[in-house]
């Protein structure tokens, strides 16, 4: 495989090239991909220094199999046909194809078959906070159709990108320190705080953020499912947490539920509360899972669990769930 990775010094970027040095997944080539700012610099892989190559409108991706890209939708959309144009499949993480018919929306765990029909050879990576929401929710759809769910998420500065959590920590720093934090990637200091908005606010009041988690879930698990979210930034440099109520057709108890959690895929079961064992951030991060705990009956609806869950943004939520769907692709080659 001759892969690419487009958007290379963002943090998704560098996560992409941190699960692949590891990967036992043989790469005959790896090229990286950046911004004019970013062309020039060298990143070490395998024992060998591979310099960044200026994304253009050129020939480079001529013989790439794979191009995983994260570099912001607006890029995605300007050189989607660039990269695509000689046969290479296009991984996106931006939001930009992610509600197109014609482009797979993919969380292997859920649709993986989804990935094989991508006549535009471009595949969507959903939203984070998406991902780890359907890989947990996929679980529960198996035992009984889940006709809604209602989502509060505590979101991490890492979803903001590489330069918000620089911002983050120098916060920290600054407040210490007796100085006037800096605010310029969040709506409000994020140090000692919580905002309770992430993305742009839409006609209905919810946050676009709020409204990829209704639209993104329906289309991957193609179903009338309805989700209402309220997302929040939290002071939490990495890794993202979900309160998820969920309403059933039959009512199901939370021993069958647990037991369904325990055996999936991509799940980590932590679920002793009365030991103190449950899922939080401090421990998700830099790991692969979706950790799940939790889990009771919800005493305001006769069919409904409630669950907690919790998973590292950078990774699955983004850079892990592409090169996912990228093995589906070698599989299928």
């Amino acid at each position: 495989m001759k892969i690419a990775i487009v958007g290379v010094s963002g943090a998704v970027g560098q996560e992409f090239l941190s699960i692949l040095e590891n990967h036992p997944m043989p790469i005959e080539e790896l090229r990286l991909f950046g911004s004019k700012r970013s062309a020039g610099r060298s990143y070490r892989f395998r024992g060998e220094d591979i310099v960044v190559r200026e994304l253009q409108h050129n020939d480079d991706f001529k013989d790439i199999d794979v191009a995983l890209c994260s570099a912001g939708g607006s890029t995605s959309i300007e050189y989607a046909e660039t990269i695509t144009k000689y046969g290479a499949f296009m991984i996106d993480n931006s939001s930009a194809f992610r509600m197109e018919e014609d482009v797979p929306l993919v969380v292997p765990e859920v649709n993986g078959e989804d990935a094989f029909n991508a006549p535009r050879r471009i595949i969507a990576n959903p939203n984070c906070t998406t991902i780890q929401m359907v890989v947990a929710l996929n679980v529960i759809e198996q035992l009984s159709h889940i006709e809604r769910v209602h989502v509060a998420t505590y979101q991490s500065a890492s979803g903001a990108g590489a330069t918000a959590m620089q911002e983050f920590e120098e916060q920290h720093r600054s407040i210490v320190e007796g100085r006037e934090p800096k605010v310029e990637k969040f709506a409000y200091q994020l140090a000692y705080n919580l905002i309770p908005h992430i993305d742009v606010f839409q006609d209905n009041d919810y946050t676009k953020e709020e409204m990829k988690m209704f639209h993104e879930t329906r289309k991957i698990m193609h179903s009338d499912i309805r989700t209402s979210a309220t997302c929040v930034r939290v002071p939490v440099m990495r890794a993202h947490s979900e309160a998820v109520w969920v309403e059933t057709e039959r009512e199901l108890s939370v021993e069958e539920v647990r037991e369904a959690f325990r055996k999936a895929k991509g799940i980590v079961l932590i679920d002793e509360p009365r030991e103190k064992h449950y899922p939080m951030p401090l421990f998700a991060q830099g790991s692969d899972p979706v950790y799940v705990g939790r889990i009771r009956k919800d005493i305001a609806s006769e069919r409904g669990i409630t669950f907690w869950c919790v998973a590292d943004q950078i990774r699955k939520g983004a850079a892990l769930n592409a090169i996912q769907i990228l093995e589906l692709l070698i599989e299928n080659k």
